[in-house]
């Protein structure tokens, strides 16, 4: 009776474990899944081709990141400080987004943009995830905007 006792109990427990690994895995998400969402900026250390801050990123400013679920998404950010009706300092764009896994990094496709030169181009920009922490780095070369680099931290809007 007694080897059936603990038969019974290593069956349990096994098929207990089997669940609780397979409830892991299907908790696990895709970093898509993970990014996807509001975001409020953080930090902004965009540079220009003279290594100097973006207008945008001066004087302590405000912003967010919306990447829908069905792969659209939009982007604002302000620069503190301005005078009234001083459009300098201002980033707005909205498109497009997508994920490569494997090399952690979201394309943006350029739809609309504050900046019409960008619109119809693709941005890469590495990604790296970090809790509730999201940052993006990024050559804007790509789309034309020569030594400029991107580096800017999001966090997810609670």
């Amino acid at each position: 009776m007694k080897a059936l006792t603990a038969i019974g109990l290593s069956a349990t427990f096994a098929a207990g474990l089997a669940l609780l690994q397979g409830s892991a895995v299907a908790q696990q998400k895709s970093l898509k899944e993970q990014i996807q969402g509001p975001w409020s900026l953080a930090s902004c250390n965009s540079t220009t081709a003279k290594g100097e801050k973006t207008t945008y990123c001066a004087n302590n400013p405000r912003g967010i990141l919306i990447l829908a679920g069905n792969g659209n998404y939009a982007s604002t950010t302000i620069a503190g400080g301005r005078k009234d009706a001083d459009a300098p300092g201002v980033t707005a764009n909205f498109g497009t987004w997508s994920v490569n896994e494997a090399d952690k990094t979201v394309t943006i496709h350029f739809v609309g943009a504050l900046n019409p030169t960008i619109e119809g181009k693709d941005l890469k920009l590495s990604i790296s995830l970090n809790g509730e922490e999201l940052r993006t780095t990024g050559d804007l070369g790509t789309i034309g905007i020569q030594g400029s680099k991107v580096d800017t931290t999001y966090r997810r809007f609670k």
